[in-house]
């Protein structure tokens, strides 16, 4: 497997990194590369439905016009677990597109040649 994996740990608390992120993964995921963003630390909070909805850092798309764009052509999320428990997120409260794992999931991907960025 090769493709992108980008870590996102900003949430709210930095909107702008978030954005950032989530163009980058947008364009990946439209240049035809297999794209997954992982959801650490804050950014795990972006993972929970509505949460992006009024977060928006000006000179970008809302986030959660980029979210829904990056879902809606086939990119994936997946949830840090300890970062997601922490923060009270359990599955029923996910976004389309996002799933809770382990570490052993992101290490798999990272061990099978995908590239990675951290925001």
């Amino acid at each position: 497997m090769s493709g992108i994996v980008i870590n996102l740990t900003q949430g709210a608390n930095d909107v702008d990194r978030a954005s950032v992120a989530m163009v980058v993964a947008g364009a990946s995921i439209a240049s035809a590369q297999e794209t997954t963003v992982f959801l650490s630390a804050e950014g795990a909070r972006l993972a929970a439905k509505g949460f992006a909805d009024d977060l928006h850092e000006e000179g970008f798309a809302p986030l959660a016009d980029l979210i829904g764009n990056y879902v809606a052509a086939g990119g994936t999320f997946l949830v840090c677990s300890p970062c997601a428990k922490k923060r009270g997120i359990g599955d029923d409260d996910l976004i389309e597109g996002a799933k809770i794992v382990g570490g052993a999931t992101l290490v798999a991907l990272l061990a099978a040649g995908a590239a990675s960025l951290s925001f």
